[in-house]
């Protein structure tokens, strides 16, 4: 292990030890900040020359500072001869900007793959991208990890899946929630919404499934502002359903999101530690399963030369 190190910028350093203590390396040590102009400063303050490297950084907020802190840094490693760059992007921000749904508009999700790939990264190690199609938007290697078996393994060992059914937040979601729901040895409903225009805002039309008198399980890749949660659990709710529970691998929670999670009718919301919960984040009901030593994991079998899609199999 010699060969291989892990560096991170400021946007999850906490996660980015997690991971070098899983590896029991120490963190490659750098400075990354910003001057009083706004400008971004990094320094590498090791040898890295035909080292195996790893940068940890999600694109979570502040997304652009994050976004820019991460070329930069790939950027610097590049000049100072890294042998192979890997970005660790455990969350995939502008991933929901994907394709063209309205004329006039950007595919940022593409944009930020080419930005990533002209700094000099080599590879991409991520978790649970939004649409499946943002691994084509890459000409390097993409390993995309998924939070799926945390989530199952957390509601398994919590006893709920007698009397529970797996519920997908939206079509799009359905086959992630398919193959959790297949895990849990539960039925799958669907929920069927349309989004309002490029507002944080859905309505929900109709569940797709038998919910009545049973424990609802959500599912979704991301929770941004909780406004398509609250609206579910509401139809859920209309529907005879018992009690909810929600998962999500990144819990985005921006704007009011944290009131209208505290505020509706939620028994417990789980998501990983992909993006870091600040204490003015945290409520009871939400749990923050550690996605670290799966990323530890894949980091390991990349430098190594094993495969990663074997740890799901």
């Amino acid at each position: 292990m010699e060969e291989l190190k892990v560096f991170t910028g400021n946007a999850n350093p906490a996660l980015a030890q997690s991971i070098v203590d899983y590896l029991e390396i120490p963190l490659g040590k750098s400075e990354v900040f910003q001057f009083s102009n706004e400008n971004t400063f990094v320094r590498i303050m090791e040898n890295v020359r035909e080292r195996d490297v790893f940068v940890v950084q999600p694109i979570c907020a502040p997304v652009n500072n994050n976004l820019v802190e991460l070329l930069i840094m790939i950027d610097a490693l590049k000049r100072a001869s890294a042998g192979r760059i890997t970005a660790v992007v455990p969350y995939y921000g502008y991933g929901r900007t994907d394709k063209k749904d309205q004329p006039r508009v950007p595919i940022t999700a593409r944009l930020v793959a080419d930005l990533l790939t002209v700094a000099g990264a080599n590879r991409l190690l991520t978790v649970d991208l939004h649409a499946p199609q943002i691994q084509g938007f890459f000409n390097i290697p993409v390993d995309e990890l998924t939070g799926l078996n945390l989530m199952a393994n957390y509601f398994r060992e919590r006893g709920l899946n007698g009397n529970m059914v797996v519920v997908a937040s939206d079509i799009g979601i359905s086959k992630r929630a398919r193959d959790l729901a297949e895990k849990l040895n539960a039925p799958l409903a669907i929920m069927e919404k349309r989004r309002v225009g490029n507002a944080d805002r859905t309505e929900t039309l109709n569940v797709i499934g038998e919910v009545e008198g049973k424990v609802a399980l959500t599912v979704d890749d991301e929770v941004d502002t909780a406004g398509s949660l609250v609206n579910v659990l509401s139809t859920l709710k209309e529907r005879g359903v018992l009690e909810s529970y929600a998962c999500c691998t990144h819990g985005v929670f921006s704007g009011p999101a944290i009131q209208r999670i505290a505020a509706c009718p939620l028994k417990e919301l789980v998501t990983t530690d992909t993006i870091p919960l600040g204490p003015k984040k945290r409520l009871d009901k939400i749990k923050v399963l550690s996605i670290a030593p799966l990323l530890g994991e894949a980091i390991h079998r990349i430098h190594t030369g094993m495969s990663v899609g074997a740890m799901f199999e």
